[in-house]
């Protein structure tokens, strides 16, 4: 299955990581900017000593080149108060003993000055204390080896390159039918993945190829759909089977009989494609082999007829599920689109199931966009999946409208109608 898409697929994908890869290494190969040098606390110490020293210098120099001033002597009287004061002694009232110590005050005890360290020169060392935190010396250490490490492992992809790149796995989608709308769902998911992302050297097909993936997966209407459980939800339950000519409609209506026959539900068929004689006998070969009950009209009656008695043969004995064939038709038919909505009209079914061809690809897409608009439509089951060698139709059919794949067909067997699930595609795609 998408053994063609496959194999492109991981081609370009390869193609792309070593382009990536380039890129990167020309990027990094760039000059940079140089940062500015970081002051640490030994330089800027030093720096400070040179200053001082200068200061120093500067001060003994104008000192020589200034003339002394004159000092005069000062007269017997003062200086015989001075020695006054110096001698005097303070005038304490109260007994000694009686005297309150600082402590008792609560006054702090001072602090001894701390000894300052000097260098050979005389200047003083400056203290480290007052400067910027080891923290953010440390921080900015740590940032600026985070940078160099992200670096020399790791890769980052411009837009300007990735516009370039992404051109070449547009072209891959588009020879595999995906559909305009995936591409460019893949395309932003792809941008915002890896584009100036630090991408690990080692790990650049695997980071491609995993976002990649992720979009892909994301392609599809999940609602955890089971339709054994859906036909309890009303009885009789009737499903119409719609599509274009050739899609494998009344093959898939007898495959939907025989999955639902095991699950132990009584099902009746009603022939409507009306138009074409030999319809009305293959289904009538399906209702033998599989031992259930047939509806039918002569060739050329009114399908909306036989839709409609096979309901109320259904109501009368009792089963449960009612599955009603059409006749295909173009989209592009108004008559026959119109005559299939009669049928809608008259049965009023509780699910309407398109059936496409997988190989068609966007032709598949284009049925299924405007079946949907005309008549309406609840969930996909895409037949001849088994000889898909593209994939496109599956990727991109539940996307576009926003409806279920719920089965593929996958061969001429009853048995061969295989639940659809994302993973499905995704490993027929390598991801």
């Amino acid at each position: 299955m998408f053994k063609f898409f496959k194999e492109k697929l991981r081609k370009v994908i390869e193609n792309i990581s070593h382009k990536v890869e380039e890129e990167a290494d020309e990027v990094s190969a760039q000059p940079e900017m140089e940062e500015p040098a970081l002051q640490i606390p030994e330089e800027q110490g030093r720096q400070a000593q040179r200053q001082e020293t200068k200061d120093k210098a500067k001060e003994k120099t104008h000192d020589l080149v200034q003339p002394e001033p004159e000092i005069s002597e000062p007269s017997a009287e003062v200086q015989a108060e001075k020695v006054a004061e110096i001698t005097s002694e303070p005038e304490v009232t109260g007994p000694p003993d009686k005297l309150v110590s600082d402590q008792e005050v609560g006054l702090p005890e001072p602090e001894p000055p701390k000894k300052e360290k000097k260098n050979l020169f005389g200047a003083v060392k400056p203290r480290y204390d007052s400067m910027r935190p080891d923290a953010d010396l440390k921080a900015e250490r740590k940032t600026i080896m985070q940078k160099l490490r992200e670096k020399i492992t790791t890769k980052k992809l411009s837009e300007e390159k990735f516009e370039e790149l992404f051109f070449d796995l547009e072209v891959v989608l588009l020879e595999n039918n995906v559909a305009v709308e995936v591409i460019d769902k893949i395309k932003y998911d792809l941008k915002r993945g890896i584009v100036n992302i630090p991408i690990p050297r080692t790990k650049v097909m695997e980071t491609i190829r995993q976002k990649l993936k992720g979009s892909v997966e994301e392609l599809f209407e999940v609602e955890g759909f089971n339709l054994t459980d859906k036909v309890r939800e009303a009885k009789p339950y009737v499903i119409c089977f719609i599509g274009v000519n050739g899609s494998g409609k009344t093959t898939t209506l007898a495959k939907t009989a025989s999955l639902l026959q095991e699950k132990g539900l009584k099902v009746v068929m009603a022939a409507g494609d009306t138009f074409r004689a030999a319809a009305i006998q293959q289904l009538e070969e399906h209702a033998n082999r599989l031992k259930t009950k047939l509806i039918k009209h002569d060739y050329g009656a009114d399908a909306a007829a036989v839709a409609f008695d096979a309901i109320k043969f259904a109501q009368a004995k009792d089963y449960d599920v009612v599955l009603i064939d059409t006749a295909g038709r173009l989209q592009s038919n108004t008559n026959l689109m119109d005559e299939l909505k009669k049928v809608v009209r008259v049965s009023k079914p509780n699910m309407k199931i398109f059936v496409g061809e997988s190989i068609t690809g966007n032709d598949c897409i284009e049925q299924a966009k405007k079946f949907k608009q005309e008549i309406g439509i609840d969930a996909i089951i895409l037949a001849k999946a088994d000889v898909d060698e593209k994939g496109g139709t599956a990727v991109s059919v539940s996307y576009v409208t926003r409806k279920p794949i719920i089965y593929l067909g996958t061969g001429q067997e009853y048995k061969d109608l295989v639940p659809f699930e994302p993973g499905i595609v995704v490993q027929g795609l390598g991801l």
